[in-house]
């Protein structure tokens, strides 16, 4: 234990000098980003190109930094002491992985023991808790949404709850007289349910031979990017049929018609792009169809080729960019004082994209797990290989549907 805490705390102090370092760079980008949109003598071309070279270098810098959290969230950097019953499943699984060599009946049991809980019936064995961890994080380092939303995990098929969605209005009387009843709170029942996933890594039978490698945590790894790429897809445009339902696949309608049930939107004025006039005008207005009460801990999310035109939109006098880096918050920086969370599963601009979203989203989307991830172990299917099928079961959805607002990339009025 005392060499996996000096793991972690080098870990953490390697990651402290490298966001001082990326931040320090993400500021002289910016500068540049800045003194080439304001040299008069560069040609309009000269200046797309600087532009596109200053935001590929952006990119990369935070695509490196990305990879650095990853490796920090590596399974077994937290690992807790372990009971003997824990120890003793930890044995068996990683012999059951090796060589198969463990009864199913015995490693079922050793599992319900050293994890108090027990896996579907025909779902497999349960996954060591470090690898389900890592899967955990891997996928919210992957997607932008996944780490904003609220996460909550069960043991049953469905997550619901009632929200209300209005409350109950006071009046006036007079002395020594009644009003009557106020008008009744209005409750709407969320419900989200979780579907069944699964990825399934390819291992060659010299691989399960060899003692060096770690293969647990290759496993988990391969794992977790799979459930990272497929989910975090979900969260955004999934259609709610056997996954999670994405924010931008609900009912969307103009703001001014917003209801409960319903996603509000504003237009940006332009088909696939910003308008050529005050750019930034509608992105205001997106920005002001947030309840003030949700406004406080909102984040937009886009993509990262959408973040890259943001960032050269200025104000009404042209004088000032309204995108800032925010060492602190990561490489989206912040957009009109709120910070901007990069998710490239946000749809690219298109006509009538919603290229956009503007939340809090803590409190607008809600990411449901099935508690456990399950293995099995299949090599009959292929001669010379091991397939180990990883299932979760897991969901999402919309739980407060006036705590995000979207941007449709269309003409027409705010």
């Amino acid at each position: 234990m005392d060499e996996l805490k000096q793991i972690a705390e080098l870990i953490d102090a390697s990651d402290a000098r490298i966001k001082k370092e990326l931040a320090e760079s993400q500021a002289a980008n910016q500068k540049a980003l800045q003194d080439v949109l304001e040299d008069s003598k560069k040609t309009k071309a000269e200046k797309d190109e600087a532009v596109e070279k200053i935001n590929a270098e952006f990119k990369a810098l935070r695509k490196d930094y990305e990879a650095l959290e990853k490796k920090a969230g590596r399974p077994g950097a937290d690992k807790q002491d372990s009971t003997p019953e824990q120890e003793e499943y930890r044995k068996a699984f990683h012999t059951y992985l090796r060589t198969g060599e463990v009864d199913a009946r015995t490693l079922k049991e050793l599992g319900r023991k050293a994890m108090n809980t027990g896996s579907d019936p025909d779902g497999g064995f349960l996954v060591l808790p470090e690898m389900d961890m890592a899967i955990d994080r891997v996928v919210e380092t992957m997607g932008g949404l996944a780490n904003l939303a609220d996460t909550r995990t069960i043991s049953t098929a469905k997550w619901e709850k009632l929200v209300k969605t209005s409350g109950m209005a006071m009046r006036r009387v007079a002395d020594g007289n009644t009003g009557g009843e106020t008008t009744e709170p209005r409750y709407s029942k969320v419900s989200i349910e979780v579907f069944p996933a699964e990825v399934e890594p390819w291992v060659y039978n010299e691989t399960l031979e060899d003692s060096r490698v770690n293969l647990e945590t290759d496993l988990a790894d391969e794992a977790a990017i799979g459930f990272a790429e497929g989910a975090n897809a979900e969260f955004i445009s999934g259609n709610g049929v056997g996954k999670a339902r994405g924010i931008t696949a609900h009912t969307n309608v103009h703001n001014s018609s917003y209801a409960w049930g319903s996603v509000g939107f504003i237009r940006s004025g332009k088909s696939a792009a910003f308008m050529s006039v005050a750019p930034a005008d509608r992105v205001v207005s997106l920005q002001h169809a947030l309840k003030p009460q949700y406004r406080a801990g909102a984040y937009w999310i886009t993509n990262d080729t959408t973040l890259g035109v943001m960032r050269q939109l200025k104000d009404g006098s042209g004088a000032y960019y309204l995108w800032n880096p925010d060492p602190a918050g990561g490489f989206g920086g912040r957009f009109l004082g709120s910070p901007v969370q990069v998710d490239d599963n946000m749809p690219a601009l298109g006509a009538g994209s919603y290229s956009l979203a503007y939340g809090n989203w803590k409190r607008a989307y809600m990411i449901v797990n099935r508690s456990g991830t399950t293995l099995i172990r299949d090599n009959i299917t292929a001669k010379g290989q091991t397939k180990f099928n990883f299932r979760r079961r897991f969901g999402g959805g919309i739980v407060n549907y006036e705590a995000l607002k979207l941007m449709v990339f269309s003409t027409g009025t705010a």
